[in-house]
């Protein structure tokens, strides 16, 4: 434990001797000039102020202790200096303890934090216009959600069935903090209700997947032109009758990860083909991504779930008005809410369980 203690205090001081390198470059004539620069240190320093501004006030409250033991070991000094000095210590030290946990939650959680935009794209499956029903439903739960979070919704592509269900449903969602708190919903979302078709009143069981991608920016991604075969085709509807004769959809296809998209929702060209390009970002990024996490830590799915659309990850059960996440064996028991948007209670327990397990691991 000290040592890992110890770890955490050396790379706070390399955090923030790199915080006052970039204080001090900011006002450098070539970088106030180079808006390019400037941005980017700016925006480095910004991910570095709260951690740094913490660890500054952790140090003076270990100078506090310092001092006030200093003190204390003082014959000469006045009796009255010695209590209150005797006082001071125990504030310090819970001063200092606050402080250096809120740290380590910040620093590891701060890669999640520092992605405010994400895709995610729900599709239906097992279940017919039922599961193209409760794809509907998982759509209006997160827009609602994203709205009480004031974060900003993009309607990006859709597949509507005659009764109003979701066969697709792909959208994204900016804002802070988007990542941190929808990053755990991929996977695979199970109802069980009875169907306003079903005249037994019999509960059938419904699924649909979700995948929450993180949408870089584009200095965190570059794919060459010549990586991707682009086909231009004319938008179909339902029943596959045209819903316009110009040849507006676009299909891209990333030819070293064999990764596609398809984007129709649009009746312009190049709107398609500024939404396709997105999106097969976000994808092959994930795909690296997923890669990268895989090899750098094995406890991932262990954690919180590898956000594999093939792993159930929560049921929503109507006859019983239940929640439940079989992540944490988390049983909410108020759906209603839930569906309406109210996800709260469901995200805090994901996030505290995912942070417990992170520092274990640490």
């Amino acid at each position: 434990m000290a040592e890992q203690k110890d770890s955490l205090l050396a790379k706070l001081d390399q955090l923030e001797a790199r915080y006052s390198e970039i204080e001090k470059q900011i006002f450098e004539p070539e970088v106030a000039s180079n808006p390019n620069k400037f941005i980017a240190l700016s925006k480095e320093k910004g991910k570095l102020k709260t951690i740094v501004t913490k660890y500054r006030r952790y140090k003076k409250a270990e100078a506090g202790i310092e001092e006030a033991k200093q003190i204390l070991s003082d014959s000469s000094a006045d009796e009255d200096f010695k209590a209150l000095a005797k006082e001071e210590i125990p504030q310090f030290e819970e001063q200092k303890n606050s402080l250096i946990e809120e740290i380590t939650n910040t620093m590891i959680m701060a890669d999640d934090m520092d992605i405010d935009s994400v895709i995610i794209e729900i599709r239906a499956g097992t279940g017919g216009e039922e599961a193209a029903l409760f794809a509907r439903d998982l759509y209006e739960m997160y827009t609602r959600y994203a709205e009480t979070r004031k974060w900003k919704i993009e309607q990006l592509d859709f597949s509507v069935t005659e009764k109003s269900g979701f066969r697709e449903a792909i959208f994204s969602v900016k804002g802070p903090g988007v990542w941190s708190e929808l990053g755990y919903e991929g996977g695979g979302h199970r109802v069980q209700r009875v169907p306003e078709t079903e005249s037994q009143g019999r509960i059938h069981t419904s699924a649909a997947t979700v995948a929450v991608l993180p949408e870089p920016e584009d200095l965190d991604i570059e794919i060459a032109p010549d990586e991707v075969i682009e086909h231009v085709c004319r938008s179909s509807g339902p029943g596959g009758q045209n819903v316009n004769k110009v040849s507006s959809a676009i299909k891209l296809e990333h030819i070293p990860t064999g990764i596609t998209v398809h984007m129709q929702d649009e009746k312009s060209q190049h709107k398609n083909r500024a939404k396709a390009w997105r999106l097969l970002k976000s994808r092959i990024y994930e795909h690296h991504m997923s890669k990268i996490r895989a090899e750098r830590d094995s406890q991932r799915k262990i954690m919180i779930g590898s956000g594999d659309r093939s792993q159930k990850i929560r049921t929503y059960n109507f006859p019983q008005n239940r929640v439940t996440d079989h992540r944490i064996n988390l049983s909410i028991y108020n759906l209603d809410k839930v569906l309406a948007g109210d996800m709260s209670e469901i995200i805090a327990a994901l996030k505290d369980y995912d942070r417990q397990q992170r520092l274990k691991n640490l």
